[in-house]
């Protein structure tokens, strides 16, 4: 049974990992070999991941990569390469599935194309769509969307909430949703990794941990707020952001102006970020949204307390109503703070039941509990 997913990216996100997981989640367990899965790759943007591609047969719709000449960086500048994407592979990605036939499309990012490739033509593949967030839509979209639908064989869902709110759209039939939680967890290679050594200058340091792309969405800018006056109670504390993005010339500036130029250090893109979760002393997650919270899950897994907004969305049910970490009010820096003192001053006890509590709920995103799940999806 032919599987081909796509997943045409713009920047290190991590649906990358998601899908490059999922893969090798069948590979690993899918013992009978049921399953022949394939990446196709649009532009080039898989070529910037070949590292992690070791095994994983990529389909290539171009003749020469030219990934790197398309416009990033802005919301503007991806919406623009988003389009040149789909203009690109509106007739190679009709040719491809008409021609291998694979039995499933795995939509992830730029639904879009296949949406409308499913809507204008007859295929012998099903289309299986991938909600990662709720999708924003007006009047005009939602119905585009109520029109596509029908085309649509399987949406997965990545968390309970997310499936909910989609289900309120009323756009798709509730028997065409269903719950795939994320393979975040490569237990082996977290168990390997989080044993190396980090930048030296943060050994033995006391440091909050962020992780992220550096967008307005993951709103670093109030984790930065919050922390300015964390620290007047615990001045020897640090913060570390892990994160490349469009915000960074921002955040730089900010640190300037809040005078934490010693205390914040914006370290870049990490290709392994265990080692600095092992050894932070909490993991704070300030996003607007998630879904579902790739390192919430990660933080949990290598038993770290979390504090997260309470988002309403993916962060809110993975630390169930602060059961199994610290929720803050959403987007409020007071909140935020207090939330760590709370932590600072909760017995071990009940730290260790709360991490306990986490490391449990993490378990629903190892490998084998993806491919358990996607392979009940399939076979149906």
């Amino acid at each position: 049974m032919k599987l081909f997913y796509w997943s045409p990216f713009l920047s290190n996100i991590a649906t990358v990992d998601a899908v490059i997981n999922s893969i090798n989640s069948i590979k690993r367990y899918d013992k009978v070999k049921k399953f022949e899965t394939s990446i196709i790759d649009s532009v080039g943007e898989w070529e910037e991941k070949k590292n992690k591609l070791y095994g994983i047969d990529v389909i290539k719709l171009y003749q020469k990569s030219f990934y790197n000449l398309l416009p990033k960086g802005s919301f503007f500048k991806s919406r623009i390469s988003q389009l040149i994407i789909f203009i690109l592979s509106f007739n190679s990605l009709k040719n491809l599935l008409k021609k291998e036939k694979p039995k499933y499309l795995i939509s992830h990012l730029i639904v879009s194309l296949p949406l409308v490739l499913f809507f204008l033509f007859k295929f012998e593949t099903k289309l299986i769509i991938r909600i990662s967030g709720t999708p924003k839509l007006n009047l005009l979209r939602k119905f585009l969307w109520s029109l596509f639908s029908k085309k649509v064989h399987i949406i997965t869902c990545p968390t309970k909430s997310a499936m909910k709110k989609i289900e309120q759209l009323n756009i798709f039939p509730k028997h065409k949703l269903k719950l795939l939680y994320d393979p975040i967890l490569n237990i082996k290679l977290i168990n390997t990794q989080k044993k190396e050594k980090i930048d030296k200058k943060f050994i033995g340091v006391e440091y909050i941990l962020g992780i992220g792309r550096l967008t307005k969405q993951k709103n670093f800018k109030l984790l930065l707020n919050s922390f300015k006056e964390i620290l007047v109670k615990y001045p020897k504390l640090n913060l570390v952001i892990l994160g490349e993005g469009e915000e960074k010339n921002n955040l730089t500036k900010q640190i300037k102006v809040l005078d934490l130029e010693k205390k914040v250090f914006l370290l870049g893109y990490k290709k392994n970020v265990f080692c600095y979760i092992e050894n932070c002393d909490c993991y704070i997650s300030s996003s607007f949204y998630e879904d579902p919270g790739f390192t919430l899950i990660e933080a949990g897994f290598l038993n770290k307390l979390v504090i997260a907004a309470d988002s309403k969305t993916g962060p809110s049910e993975i630390l169930d109503n602060s059961n199994n970490g610290l929720l803050y009010e959403n987007n409020d820096k007071i909140s935020l703070k207090h939330r760590y003192f709370t932590f600072k001053q909760m017995k071990i006890s009940e730290i260790n039941s709360k991490k306990i509590s986490l490391k449990k709920y993490s378990k629903n995103f190892t490998f084998f509990t993806h491919f358990k799940k996607i392979n009940q999806i399939l076979s149906n």
